[in-house]
């Protein structure tokens, strides 16, 4: 059997798919077959929701976190295999969901459902916490901000530079993706960045960027770039509150450092 087709792209013999499941799995005839899984998953999957609902994520390990997920694009498989699977691939429940589409179909068994279900998880809970910063004075909400930003930034593969627009008062009024480069480097242009500033007509800047490799360290080239932003938000009046470089676990906030 091709390995590739082991979890999500063929169901398993026993199973038939039901008409909703969009896994892309092949139809398979339906006389003597079960068209639903057997006891023994059933039962693994209620105690896991039951797990859930108790006592919440925190308590689960992620690949049983990833299982509740999968549950949904695989309903007629054991899904653990392919749960341990991708957090062996990725390291970590987060970085899974944020894995690019293509990397994450080279798993086997990733199938378009699986993917489609990872990216919902993701895009809910960027827009959740977006949702708690957004139309806010950031300034009084600055541990608020940091989380958006992990959620949205920390375990990308490539560096991804944004831009959060401030009016007068503080309130953060745009988020706008400004870039996104290699491993190691993003294009960034203070031209640019200055004129959505006017456009938006922005009072204050606070410049993000992640760093895939987890270490938040500046680069020389990081300092540089946001030295000449600075420069040419000064000249037009406008206030750099910050430059943060996000890892996987801590940032780095260059006002902090002294480097702004």
């Amino acid at each position: 059997m091709d390995q590739k087709r082991a979890f999500g792209e063929m169901p398993l013999p026993l199973f038939t798919p039901a008409p909703d499941d969009v896994s892309g799995l092949a139809a398979v005839p339906t006389q003597g077959r079960q068209k639903h899984p057997p006891s023994y998953l059933s039962d693994h999957r209620a105690r896991l929701r039951e797990r859930f609902m108790n006592g919440g994520a925190a308590s689960m390990p992620d690949y049983e976190l990833l299982e509740l997920v999968l549950f949904r694009a695989i309903p007629r498989q054991d899904v653990k295999p392919l749960a341990r699977a991708l957090i062996e691939r990725f390291g970590d429940f987060n970085r899974v969901l944020s894995a690019p589409p293509a990397r994450l179909s080279d798993v086997a068994g990733v199938g378009p459902a699986v993917i489609t279900e990872l990216k919902i998880v993701e895009s809910a809970a960027q827009r959740l916490a977006r949702a708690k910063v957004i139309n806010r004075p950031v300034l009084s909400g600055w541990q608020a901000l940091l989380d958006y930003c992990h959620t949205t930034m920390a375990h990308r593969e490539t560096e991804q530079f944004r831009v959060l627009f401030l009016d007068r008062k503080n309130v953060l009024i745009a988020d706008d993706e400004q870039g996104q480069g290699t491993v190691d480097h993003v294009p960034v242009y203070p031209r640019e960045i200055i004129r959505r500033a006017l456009e938006l007509n922005a009072s204050a800047l606070i410049l993000v960027h992640n760093h895939p490799s987890g270490d938040p360290t500046p680069s020389e080239a990081d300092i540089s770039m946001t030295a000449r932003i600075a420069q040419a938000a000064d000249c037009m009046g406008i206030t750099i509150h910050d430059h943060l470089i996000i890892g996987k676990s801590r940032e780095l906030s260059f006002r902090s450092q002294g480097l702004l």
